[in-house]
């Protein structure tokens, strides 16, 4: 699944609607989102306070919706329309970090990227993989040792993995399949 291509477009807007929201509402909103505008164009010229009614209740709604129109708006002004493909480009849209902009790049054009959130960021320390203090600079560490094969691959892994086995407070290793191969850094209490 994280290698079919998507929409770059959707996948940025989804992205941006899923910080600090759960999945099914960020789910529920995109789809609300996209049935009323479902291009840059069309977005743009949404009013923020209808984008705000076909969003909420995701997280910081408010902001959400007017951080969007804007990026819709620099697509289409700066853009043409067209979603960057690059990160450098991406990073330039207000509101883009290099979580939102990898994601983009590997979903919406299936290039090599690696996206870094919270999970892969501790795992990765935890294994022992990486030493790294800050999702960037995992990032970067990353890019440097994990074969690009699977940059597009690892955050979808590490997330459902660290949601249900590598959790952050008391980590299930009796039924990690990789526990001896595992560091435990910074475990201090594990089931």
């Amino acid at each position: 699944m994280a290698n079919l291509k998507k929409d770059p477009f959707h996948v940025l807007i989804s992205c941006i609607l899923s910080l600090r929201t759960q999945d099914s509402t960020t789910s529920g909103a995109s789809e609300r989102l996209f049935r009323l505008a479902d291009t840059p164009e069309r977005l743009c010229k949404l009013p923020v306070a209808r984008i705000q009614k076909a969003i909420y209740p995701v997280g910081f709604y408010r902001v959400k919706a007017e951080r969007i129109k804007e990026i819709a708006c620099q697509i289409v002004k700066k853009y043409k329309g067209h979603v960057p493909d690059n990160i450098e480009e991406l990073l330039r849209l207000k509101g883009v970090g290099r979580k939102t902009a990898n994601l983009v790049v590997a979903r919406g054009y299936n290039k090599p990227a690696i996206c870094v959130d919270t999970h892969v960021h501790r795992i990765t320390n935890r294994w022992g993989y990486v030493k790294t203090r800050t999702p960037e600079q995992t990032e970067f560490v990353l890019r440097e040792k994990l074969p690009v094969k699977y940059w597009k691959d690892i955050n979808g892994l590490l997330v459902a993995f660290g949601q249900g086995i590598c959790r952050p407070i008391s980590p299930i290793c009796s039924k990690c399949l990789i526990y001896r191969y595992c560091d435990r850094v910074g475990v201090k209490k594990w089931r």
